[in-house]
């Protein structure tokens, strides 16, 4: 296994946490993500749903989660169908669970092969009024059961059965992380740093930003984590374009080079932006609108407090922004006074969102007006981009809500000082 799992008392909690937002005589069923056709025979490189995964910890496809809790036997209140590998499957894919393993990941004691399933769901179902299931985020002819769409779509299609999407449910419980999340996004973010730290030691002048990424893939692998999303290696005015992720020009001496990247550990993502010179010096005007971000982050990432919101962040956010935008000559304060308000001139340099949910999913669960609780994890990245220039900067570090926030991310080389030195030392 690439990552250490997090104990089973863990899995258990989640679910008695699911069982307290539940209607009475209500069921959830959860299922698996589906595998995903790359070409020919092989598939993408498997990701499990994220809340199937949050519940119960099974990491492969082909699994079911039914949870059941008014059920009067009470072996039928929680339930984990899983496949049954045989010598084929073995041959050609290798290790799959078996009852015990995920009995022991996942704390549930009832485990069985989808072979029994059938008969056991429709028990469950025989004594519920209420369905609440994940089957809404993904297709579902395309899904793990292909051989029992049938059975699913007249259970589905029941008119006794009131369905429900599972993802309001479990929206609350997940934005709020236990202590074994916020480990989980502390070692993603540690090889986050070790990925970045490797990246400055290298000289990058006439490398091409895919090699760039190369670096960062490595040392992810090295330590058993994968790319949260997919990585953003942009030099000059690629920096400039927010989802850049083609990642196949040269990086030029006098150019930036904007990284945003991220480890994911044991599914929990972190999410880093970072921008440095790729002779190894910023210029003047870079250092101008390098400190004009990073002042700008500093005073967000104190807002990470309880009670505050998101859009909240983002009024102050923008303001001071626009107050830098003033400083560094991009428009006057009288530019500002004559503006359409419908379109402020300092969105022509920011065009996003200062934050977002981190958490299972890099763009986690969670609504912009939601008030911050302790235990809520949010990324902070203000960035300005001058096309004309060339010029794109992105600052963003992970922040667990507190009473004083807790940058998960301080570790990782941020001031002009520390980026220079490292990148000069040899």
């Amino acid at each position: 296994m690439r990552y250490l799992p997090i104990k089973s008392d863990f899995y258990f909690r989640n679910r008695k946490k699911m069982v307290s937002v539940m209607e009475p005589n209500s069921v959830a069923i959860f299922f698996s993500a589906p595998e995903t056709t790359r070409n020919a025979d092989q598939f993408y490189k498997y990701r499990q749903n994220s809340n199937l995964f949050y519940l119960c910890g099974i990491d492969q496809p082909k699994t079911i989660l039914l949870i059941a809790p008014d059920n009067k036997n009470i072996n039928m209140r929680e339930i984990i169908f899983v496949m049954e590998a045989d010598e084929k499957m073995i041959i050609w894919e290798g290790h799959k669970l078996s009852i015990s393993e995920v009995r022991q990941i996942s704390g549930v004691q009832n485990v069985f092969n989808t072979s029994e399933m059938e008969e056991k769901v429709n028990e469950v179902f025989s004594n519920s009024t209420k369905i609440y299931s994940n089957i809404s985020n993904f297709k579902f002819k395309e899904s793990i059961f292909e051989g029992q769409f049938e059975f699913f779509s007249k259970i589905f299609s029941n008119p006794i059965l009131q369905f429900q999407d599972i993802d309001n449910k479990l929206k609350k419980l997940r934005t709020i992380k236990s202590l074994e999340e916020i480990v989980q996004i502390r070692n993603a973010s540690e090889v986050t740093n070790k990925a970045f730290r490797n990246v400055l030691a290298t000289k990058l002048s006439g490398f091409l930003e895919y090699q760039v990424e190369s670096i960062i893939t490595g040392v992810f692998h090295y330590y058993g984590c994968e790319h949260a999303y997919q990585p953003i290696v942009a030099g000059g005015e690629n920096a400039c374009v927010l989802h850049y992720i083609k990642n196949d020009c040269v990086c030029n001496d006098g150019d930036l080079l904007l990284m945003d990247f991220g480890a994911e550990y044991g599914n929990y993502a972190s999410d880093c932006s970072r921008t440095i010179p790729v002779s190894g010096k910023f210029t003047d005007r870079q250092k101008d609108c390098y400190n004009a971000v990073l002042r700008t982050f500093k005073k967000a990432r104190e807002l990470f407090i309880p009670g505050n919101t998101i859009n909240h962040i983002n009024k102050l956010t923008d303001k001071w922004i626009e107050e830098e935008m003033i400083k560094l000559g991009l428009f006057s304060i009288e530019d500002v006074n004559s503006q359409d308000s419908s379109k402020p001139l300092f969105r022509n340099y920011y065009m996003h969102g200062v934050s977002h949910f981190l958490g299972l999913d890099v763009h986690d669960v969670g609504d912009k007006d939601m008030p911050f609780e302790k235990g809520m994890v949010f990324t902070c990245e203000p960035g300005i981009y001058i096309r004309e220039e060339k010029i794109g900067i992105r600052i963003e570090n992970d922040i667990l809500v507190d009473e004083i926030p807790i940058d998960l991310m301080a570790e990782i080389p941020l001031e002009i000082e520390e980026i220079e030195k490292l990148m000069n030392m040899s």
